[in-house]
Parts: structure tokens; C-alpha cells; sequence
């Protein structure tokens, strides 16, 4: 039975109004995946067929979806409002998440709303450590086997991570390579690493039916996609006893 959701969340950031509308505008890539950018106007199109409802530079934008192209979902619209804080020093967000689930009600909630508080620590992540070097990025997904009840914890405890780990410890990770990092980001549902170079994202999806993932936003001068890509996903497949 189709039914309406909003997620609301609102938070402040050490950035001005104006890098929090670059990051959410510029093909976004730097804190989700790369997109198509909104065309700057009402009536705009954007990314995934989507069209813009409100456009106000750097301060409100909303996009619009009717034709999600997906069977559990009719509508789906993301809003964006930004206010100066600290004499413009400081930005505060308001972020809006609405539309019509058909099907799956509560797990397709539960599922919104968690990849929403860690798509918008990224976001601040981002804006925090990075901005405004230019990203490359990578995702992939584990196999079958990574979408089992306890599919995180096996990559958890690959990479290394003791149970005790908490948000601001530094770690040495045991990737496809031993680094350092800092774990900014963890509960049940997902981790986030965060290196000189990188943001590291580890999505435990098998909550919700599908398989782990993991994306890699990379900021070094000489970053290959193909090849964060391939080194990660051989890791992963090996943490589920997949081999080539």
C-alpha cells in the first residue's frame, strides 16, 4: 500500500553556505557518487530525470522526482536549505528527504533514513577535510553471500577494527593494503574511514536485504578509479570467501 515518508534532519557545518551549495550541486560526487548536476532554474532537470522546484543560490533547493523509475517508490523529492551562521562563517542545514514508498513501508524507511544520517556526515565530513579538491570515486558491491544477516561484521573484523573501536579513534586498517585512518563513522549499519586522501565508506546493506557495499571517495592528485575499484572488490570477495 503506497504510503508518504519525510526525513528531516538538520545540523550545522565549519563551511559557508557557499561550499555547502557547491557540494550539493556540483555533480555531487565528492560526498554520494558522481550525477548529473541541477540546471540552475526552477524547471531545471536533474539528476535521474528529476526536475528543480526551487533554486536560490546558495541558499534553497529543491528537486523533484515523479517518475522514480523504481517499483517500490512513485515520488521522491530532496530539499535543501542553507542559512549563514557565525557572520557567514558557518552554514546550518536543513535537509528534507520526502515521497511515496508503494511497497515495503518500514524497511524501505528504516533503510532511507540511515543512509541519510551517514550520506549527511560524509557530506560534513567533506566540507570539514576536503573541499573543494576535486574527488575521484569508486563503489562496488560484495557477492550473494555479503547480503547474510551477519555480513558487516565479517568486514569489520577483516579490516581489522576491534569491537571497541569507536567514532575518533585512529585504526590501522587491513584493506587490500595496511593504512592508517580514522574512524569517523560507526554503529550497526555502516563504517566510515577517513585517511589524508580519502573517505572510505562501508555500507552494511545486508540489513536490508542486499549485499555489503563499500565507495571510495578519493582526493589524491593521481587517484584511478579502476584501480581502487578492482584492489577493493578482490578484497572484498575474499572476505566472503570469493575467489577469481
Amino acid at each position: 500500500m503506497s504510503k508518504e515518508f519525510e526525513i528531516v534532519r538538520e545540523f550545522e557545518v565549519d563551511a559557508t553556505p557557499e561550499e555547502v551549495w557547491e557540494a550539493i550541486t556540483h555533480g555531487t560526487g565528492a560526498y554520494l557518487w558522481p550525477m548529473e548536476a541541477p540546471e540552475p532554474k526552477v524547471g531545471g532537470t536533474a539528476a535521474f530525470g528529476s526536475t528543480v522546484t526551487a533554486y536560490d543560490a546558495p541558499h534553497h533547493l529543491t528537486i523533484r522526482s515523479e517518475d522514480v523509475g523504481i517499483p517500490i517508490q512513485s515520488l521522491n523529492q530532496l530539499e535543501h536549505v542553507i542559512e549563514a551562521r557565525d557572520g557567514g562563517r558557518r552554514a546550518w542545514v536543513r535537509y528534507v528527504h520526502s515521497g511515496i514508498f508503494t511497497d515495503d513501508w518500514d524497511n524501505q524507511y528504516d533503510g532511507a533514513s540511515r543512509h541519510t544520517d551517514f550520506y549527511l556526515h560524509t557530506l560534513r565530513e567533506y566540507l570539514t577535510h576536503f573541499a573543494p579538491r576535486p574527488v575521484t570515486f569508486a563503489q562496488l558491491n560484495g557477492p550473494e553471500s555479503a547480503s547474510a544477516p551477519g555480513a558487516l561484521t565479517e568486514v569489520e573484523r577483516a579490516l581489522g577494527l576491534a569491537g571497541d573501536a569507536a567514532p575518533g579513534d585512529r585504526v590501522t586498517v587491513r584493506g587490500p593494503r595496511e593504512f592508517d585512518a580514522v574512524l569517523d563513522y560507526r554503529n550497526p549499519y555502516f563504517v566510515g574511514l577517513r585517511t589524508d586522501d580519502a573517505l572510505i565508506r562501508v555500507f552494511g546493506r545486508n540489513h536490508w536485504g542486499a549485499p555489503v557495499g563499500i565507495s571510495i571517495h578519493d582526493f589524491a592528485a593521481d587517484a584511478d578509479a579502476d584501480v581502487n575499484e578492482t584492489a577493493w572488490q578482490v578484497w572484498l570477495d575474499k572476505v566472503y570467501g570469493q575467489t577469481s
